[in-house]
């Protein structure tokens, strides 16, 4: 049966309109990006289908344009549809947190790491620098790595907050496996980075480890 026929409080389109957004499933929210399905299937049983075959929502966003093509009901036009959107989320959270004071937030900042890095493929190591008040100058992805590796390098990291005067940053990379739990070279380029930006009167405020489902903050944990 069509969606077009189904009950008015079950077809997504109406059930986001009176409910929200929060109140669809994956699903539901990625049938209403894909408009239609395909024949003999519907959008919101194409979309489970999608899920299924990625085996989640993330890595169904971070696939590689060949990989997201090649699934039945996808192609180039919704590539590119797909990245303009995962775009402009990641703008509209770097100006929520460049509008505020940063480290008075941290889930703001969770939340942009989790649309800025969560979908890599590789482990990626990204700077916040930020001004005397802790309000967001920039973010900078400095490094990118192997899938289980970023090499990071304390020189450039201490020439880069410089660069844009910084009186303070946040260090953040990704797993890429999913899993957020830090390592210990996590902890010991941590405790490298917060030596040599003292060196220049630079305080590091967080390091935070971007997973799947959960962003992990040293600040948090008082290793910061």
């Amino acid at each position: 049966m069509s969606i077009r026929h189904w009950p008015a409080t079950e077809r997504p389109r109406e059930k986001l309109l009176d409910r929200g957004a929060m109140a669809l499933s994956d699903a539901e929210l990625l049938a209403i990006f894909l408009r239609t399905g395909i024949a003999g299937t519907d959008a919101v049983t194409l979309a489970r289908q999608l899920l299924n075959q990625f085996g989640s929502l993330r890595r169904l966003l971070g696939a590689s344009q060949a990989d997201f093509c090649s699934a039945k009901g996808l192609g180039e036009a919704k590539f590119v549809q797909l990245q303009a959107v995962l775009e402009l989320s990641k703008r509209y959270l770097q100006q929520q947190i460049q509008r505020d004071t940063v480290f008075n937030d941290p889930g703001t900042v969770k939340r942009y790491l989790q649309h800025a890095i969560s979908g890599e493929q590789r482990e990626v190591f990204l700077l916040l620098y930020l001004d005397s008040q802790h309000r967001l100058i920039n973010a900078e992805p400095l490094f990118a790595g192997t899938i289980d590796a970023s090499p990071v390098y304390p020189r450039i990291v201490v020439q880069q907050a410089l660069a844009h005067n910084a009186a303070a940053v946040i260090l953040a990379h990704n797993h890429p496996s999913g899993v957020a739990e830090p390592s210990r070279a996590d902890r010991a380029i941590t405790e490298r980075l917060v030596q040599a930006l003292m060196l220049v009167d630079i305080k590091v405020l967080d390091h935070f480890i971007v997973g799947d489902a959960d962003v992990i903050s040293f600040a948090e944990r008082g290793w910061l």
